[in-house]
């Protein structure tokens, strides 16, 4: 693996870094105070070509590889966890289901307004039975005609009900920018009794497709600004052209398309430790006490040489998973690693971020107390770090 970025990969991070540090950082404790969806700075990600970074110009994307991608979503999380979720969330999730399993009349409708930006997109597959718990999910899709007589005459259908379909009823929960989606990949039964081999993918459009209801978005310990929705389906329908490959794909789907996602959510995780190991060196070099900064005290020397070393094994682990997916390679065992090591580091680093910062570090004054709250969720979402360490060990021992 090559250890240094070409001068092209530096270009783009080093621009993503300027803007988060113009347009970002500024407003990152406005964001997480208001819990609103950053619409202007999402705009601006697009008009950036930030917001398709993966996927090829054809489609509306920039064409990075997942060496200059994961850099540059790092920085984005450097100024907001929140703002670096819904990227996240936008291209890893739900515009990687496309790009992967949609024919191209699906990539060239559906893809190409989300990696242009002008469409927000989410992924739609945990419930509250069912998370680490795929097959457990009772979202249901039933094939239904519209001559069919399935449904009842008196209940709401799509505008552009035509032909053959599916009617979808259930619920998802934690579903990252779900109240602010204009396509949702959705992940549903087409087969109550196959299993992990019965569930089904498609394309939902929240404003076309009648019976899409957001229930309301959860308030959260941090990751604000990414709007986190439970969604309701009350009879939805959608055609048949709107399926994401074959019946009975969608579980498989679903785990290679989280496995892609580990690298980015490690990348998240990396730009809060990164941020605030910045924060925790600045102050103790402001901060003085018995006269002199604390920097100058060994135990904080220390802490800030863990933070540091955690920070850059972390980085250097998601990039040897990123390397391994460019190079078609398996990447499963590496990309779990990958986000189980930068999660848990995010918090330990940001929690000694606080520790640095003393009684300072426990208020909203200061910026470390949202890193530590925005660090957590990395250990939770895209899979746990005990679903993880099973990963790992079921590919150690295969």
């Amino acid at each position: 693996m090559e250890f240094r970025f070409t001068d092209e990969q530096r270009q783009i991070i080093d621009m993503v870094a300027e803007f988060v540090d113009e347009e970002v950082v500024p407003i990152a404790d406005e964001i997480d105070h208001e819990d609103e969806f950053p619409r202007k700075l999402v705009d601006e990600l697009a008009e950036l070509g930030l917001m398709g970074m993966p996927f090829p110009e054809e489609y509306g994307g920039a064409g990075l590889d997942y060496h200059a991608y994961p850099a540059a979503l790092e920085e984005i999380a450097r100024g907001s966890g929140g703002l670096g979720t819904i990227v996240a969330a936008h291209i890893s999730l739900a515009g990687n289901m496309l790009y992967e399993f949609g024919d191209e009349a699906q990539k060239e409708e559906y893809l190409t307004p989300l990696a242009e930006g002008t469409d927000i997109g989410a992924f739609a597959l945990s419930e509250a039975g069912a998370g680490s718990d795929v097959p457990a999910m009772d979202t249901t899709a039933e094939r239904d005609s519209a001559e069919g007589t399935s449904a009842d005459p008196g209940e709401a259908t799509s505008a552009s009900r035509d032909g053959d379909g599916y009617r979808i009823n259930g619920g998802k929960l934690w579903i990252s920018n779900g109240s602010v989606a204009d396509t949702v990949t959705l992940f549903a039964k087409t087969d109550r009794d196959a299993g992990s081999k019965g569930i089904s993918s498609f394309v939902v459009r929240p404003e076309e497709d009648d019976g899409f209801i957001v229930e309301g978005t959860e308030d959260k310990l941090g990751d604000k600004g990414c709007p986190t929705a439970e969604l309701r389906f009350d009879n939805l329908w959608i055609p048949e052209e709107r399926r994401l490959g074959d019946e009975g794909e969608g579980f498989v789907q679903a785990l290679k398309t989280l496995n892609g996602g580990r690298i980015t959510i490690a990348a998240r995780s990396i730009g809060i430790a990164q941020a605030a190991l910045d924060e925790a060196t600045a102050y103790s070099q402001d901060r003085e006490q018995f006269d002199q900064p604390i920097s100058g005290f060994q135990a904080i020397q220390h802490k800030l040489a863990d933070m540091d070393t955690k920070t850059r094994a972390a980085r250097l682990l998601m990039h040897d998973a990123a390397d391994r997916k460019i190079r078609g390679e398996d990447f499963i065992k590496e990309a779990a690693q990958a986000k189980l090591y930068a999660s848990e580091v995010s918090r330990e680093v940001a929690n000694e971020g606080v520790q640095i910062h003393g009684g300072y570090g426990y208020t909203k004054d200061f910026p470390a107390e949202r890193f530590y709250r925005d660090a957590k969720l990395n250990e939770i979402y895209e899979g746990t770090s005990e679903v993880l360490r099973n990963t790992i060990a079921a590919q150690l021992l295969d």
